[in-house]
């Protein structure tokens, strides 16, 4: 095992008395209010685990709060390194990694993503059920082996979706589903790039979510993935896109989309 993971093993046993939680919530733009609902909550900086990444983008806090929702223990992520920040894919290995060392078996992610359904307006959720990897990297260049290559179907388990569905469902929510398109930026698309992926067909676009799935799957973990539309995608309507512009939509919705997160994490069966 690589010493920055076996350090960050360390780091978590010591901190945290109870045994590793099995569900890892990693939160983006708009979700950060979830690790507000954790009860007896530990918090553990990025920066005190070794094979965590540094942050640098609004919106993420870098913590790693440890507690529970509903009576089910969950580790929840305060963001993630972005591929746009250095120009890999890597940025979040070590820390999932790490994850699946201590006992996590499953990766929740949440992101902001614009959509390309005009069906599916800002503020509306959408279950990924299957991804794009415009950009082309991936985590795990360099790795040797024949485990690098990695099954990829189902990378967002059917099953999981489903539970999470139903979860909504008690909330008064329906859950879209589609296509996450994952385009590196830091850039927004162009809409002719838009065009294109709805051709493709994809339903939302963004800027995570790909690499981490990748890493997860290699892992051996399961993944579910969430999108939070915090606008139309670029040429679908008059609105300039900036990330001010992504913060302030996914601030209006969070309370809906933490609601409808904090539902799925109690209902799901790992």
């Amino acid at each position: 095992m690589n010493t920055l993971i076996e350090s960050t093993v360390d780091v978590l046993r010591q901190r945290i008395a109870e045994p590793a939680p099995k569900i890892a919530v990693l939160l983006g733009s708009g979700w950060h209010p979830f690790a507000d609902q954790l009860q007896d909550a530990v918090d553990v900086p990025y920066a005190d685990l070794p094979a965590f990444p540094l942050l640098a983008v609004g919106g993420h806090s870098g913590v790693l709060r440890v507690g529970t929702v509903g009576g089910v223990a969950v580790a929840v992520l305060g963001g993630r390194q972005h591929a746009y920040e250095t120009g890999e894919a890597d940025g979040m290995k070590g820390a999932i990694r790490a994850l699946a060392a201590w006992g996590v078996t499953l990766l929740l992610q949440t992101n902001a993503a614009g959509s390309m359904d005009p069906e599916m307006r800002p503020g509306a959720l959408m279950l990924i059920t299957d991804h794009l990897n415009f950009s082309q990297r991936s985590p795990l260049f360099g790795e040797p082996g024949d485990d690098r290559f990695v099954d990829m179907v189902n990378a967002y388990d059917p099953a999981l979706r489903e539970q999470a569905r139903a979860a909504a469902h008690t909330q008064g929510t329906s859950l879209h589903s589609g296509v996450y398109a994952w385009f590196m930026g830091p850039q927004f698309e162009t809409p002719a790039e838009i065009r294109m992926f709805k051709l493709l067909g994809a339903q939302a676009v963004g800027m995570s979510t790909v690499p981490e799935t990748i890493v997860a799957r290699h892992a051996g973990m399961k993944v579910l993935a969430i999108s939070l539309m915090t606008n139309m995608a670029a040429g679908m309507q008059a609105e300039a896109l900036s990330h001010a512009h992504t913060m302030a939509t996914a601030a209006a919705a969070s309370q809906r989309a933490v609601a409808v997160l904090s539902a799925v994490v109690q209902n799901l069966k790992v």
